[in-house]
This record gives C-alpha cells, structure tokens and sequence, in this order.
C-alpha cells in the first residue's frame, strides 16, 4: 500500500511541475517576458515543489515528523547562517517572483524611477533575477529588484518620454534669469 501511495505522489509531482511550466510559460508570453526570464522563475518554482515533494515522500517512507523536522531544522540552520549576509540576495529574487507577476512594465517600456538624487531613466533592456537593466543613451544602469518595488516607477507611452518633462525636471537653479 505504502509503495502505491508513493507511485501516486510521484505521478503527482510529475503533473505538478509539467502545469507549473506550462502556466509560467503561457503566462510569460501572454506577458511578453523575455524566455531567459521565463527559464529562471519555472526553475525556482520547480526546485520549491520539488523541496516539497521530498518532504512529502520522506514522511510517506517512514521517517517520523520528528527526526525530519530536527533534520530540515538544523539544515534550514546552517543555510540561514550562511544567507545571512546575504539576505539581499533572497529578497531580490522574491521581488523577482513578485515583478513577474505583477510587474507593470515589460522590456522596451521606457520608464523613469523616481529617485531624489539622481535621474534614473530609460528604456527597461532586461528583468533578471537579481535586477532589472536600464539602457539610457549608451549607458546600463543596473536597478535591484527590491528597490524598483520600493520606488515609485514612471511609464511613459511609447519609447521616449515627453518633451516637456524633460523641461520640468530642470531645477530652477539651473535655469538662466530672465532680465529685468
């Protein structure tokens, strides 16, 4: 009996992760994301079902809850001692998650992030996993994923934004005084 729950769980796992990649990919072009994109959130998807699916046939083999939850607890331990320092690298790639699915704006989109110290403007090039790449006149901007969720984004219609709002964004300092 035991044997045949497992072959179910394993049918499972395969159906899950074949609808998985399935609705990311049509999700993806309905959205017209890059393939590379793509690739990486199904990967990240794939490897949390299957974490999952090792949990689940673990416990349907006979480990007790008890000595899997001391085995993923010193684990989890270890792994967050060592992500520790890297926790920015964690919540770029949740950002990333949530920019896939709720991102706004798409590759070719020109878009200005609205920064108090310096002007970031241009056309989004890429959404990768850890930033999203602004080309601005020959030059890359690389923004992080956390920080454009944090910001509040621009989107102007088509390529380029308008021409007053490049005059709007002159500081009055800037400007010549008009003679008396």
């Amino acid at each position: 009996m035991k044997y045949l729950i497992v072959i179910v769980l394993i049918i499972t796992y395969a159906i899950a992760l074949r609808f998985i990649n399935r609705n990311i990919n049509r999700l993806g072009e309905l959205k017209g994301t890059d393939q590379y994109r793509i690739k990486y959130i199904a990967k990240t998807l794939n490897i949390a079902l299957t974490l999952l699916f090792f949990t689940l046939l673990a416990l349907l083999l006979g480990i007790h809850y008890t000595q899997l939850s001391v085995f993923l607890s010193s684990v989890f331990a270890v792994i967050g001692v060592a992500m520790f320092a890297q926790w920015s690298i964690l919540s770029n790639i949740t950002a990333s998650l949530i920019i896939f699915f709720g991102f706004p704006y798409r590759v070719g989109d020109y878009i200005k992030i609205v920064e108090k110290d310096e002007d970031i403007s241009g056309v989004v090039d890429e959404i990768t996993l850890f930033h999203v790449i602004i080309r601005r006149q020959g030059e890359i901007i690389t923004y992080p994923n956390t920080l454009i969720l944090q910001k509040p984004v621009i989107k102007f219609d088509g390529n380029r934004p308008p021409v007053n709002t490049i005059a709007a964004e002159t500081p009055a300092a800037d400007k010549p005084l008009a003679n008396p």
